[in-house]
């Protein structure tokens, strides 16, 4: 059976799945997300070892999209949506200890998920893609001609973190008004609590138990569906930031597609309408070049463990991981 394991950790939670041959999901399992490198070695492992009875007899294969810098080697540089892992050598620290004996391979989660929307889910058929995920931070992945974009070092595609603002507020990255201040999950937290303490946000506020300081991104999302217009006047502010941000990425990738995936996406046409309506004005000569068509992913919270998992197919480093035929 050509099944591959393939693992995502996530911000809060590490999602492992077993890929069948056929692109199916045969097993699926989740834990949260440890605080340190040890721990999150540690429960890789145990992920793999559970879920690997569903990938058939022999030594398995096993990817692992992990967020931030992960460069070549499957090394962890730099999380900063997980500031007590730094420096932390994954691959090396899995395949001699816990997965020992596996093929395992490390990339980027948000490079495995635009893989993974290329292959089999909403950019099916597209050579030239964006992937932006829309969570509690921001990440990326870029396929180019049909080839997954790493740059030179595996770094590419941290496109949360492009400064938009100096001025900004600090990010977890330490730089001041990174794009995913404004244009992520925690990054529509924050207007929405700046529109709940100016008292334009009345219905949010009710949503979050009468506290302002208790507003979240959800609040929003809930109350803009109910149709109450404070709310969507917010989320229309936090789409015109997120669209400010695809459209710089498209002046330089020149996408045929933009996909965008992670929890966000789930508030549905209340974010995707104002953001593509935004990203039009926004585009260097919109209205002469043919149109970048904005979509859901299809895959869902699985993307990046199933694009790690077809990944892992390829082997630990081969050139042909990423590459579409």
């Amino acid at each position: 059976m050509d099944a591959a394991i393939g693992v995502d950790i996530g911000g809060t939670k590490c999602l492992g799945l077993v890929l069948g041959e056929d692109g199916s999901v045969l097993a699926e399992s989740r834990r949260p997300t440890p605080r340190t490198g040890a721990e999150l070695v540690s429960s890789v492992g145990a992920l793999v070892a559970e879920l690997g009875p569903a990938a058939g007899p022999g030594a398995p294969r096993v990817g692992v999209g992990a967020p931030g810098l992960v460069d070549t080697g499957g090394a962890l540089r730099f999380a900063p949506n997980l500031p007590g892992v730094v420096e932390l050598p994954l691959r090396e620290l899995l395949v001699t200890g816990p997965l020992r004996g596996a093929t395992v391979r490390v990339d980027n989660d948000a490079t495995c998920a635009a893989w993974a929307e290329t292959v089999q889910g909403a950019a099916s058929g597209h050579r030239h893609v964006l992937l932006a995920t829309i969570g509690t931070g921001i990440g990326g992945g870029m396929v180019a001609d049909g080839h997954l974009q790493r740059g030179r070092h595996g770094f590419a595609g941290e496109i949360g973190h492009m400064v938009v603002d100096p001025k900004g507020p600090r990010c977890p990255c330490g730089q001041h008004g990174c794009w995913e201040r404004y244009a992520s999950g925690s990054g529509l937290g924050w207007m929405a609590r700046e529109a709940a303490q100016a008292g334009v946000a009345r219905r949010v506020v009710e949503l979050a138990a009468g506290d302002p300081e208790a507003v979240r991104g959800e609040h929003v999302t809930t109350a803009a569906g109910e149709g109450d217009d404070e709310a969507r006047a917010v989320m229309a502010r936090f789409a015109w930031w997120l669209a400010l941000g695809l459209a710089n990425l498209s002046t330089i990738l020149d996408p045929g597609l933009i996909v965008l995936g992670g929890g966000m996406v789930e508030a549905g046409p209340v974010l995707l309408e104002p953001a593509r309506e935004a990203f039009a004005s926004l585009l260097e000569g919109g209205p002469h070049r043919p149109p970048i068509p904005i979509v859901a992913a299809g895959l869902g919270e699985r993307a990046g463990a199933v694009g790690a998992a077809l990944l892992a197919r390829a082997g630990p480093t081969g050139a042909a991981a990423g590459v579409l035929s």
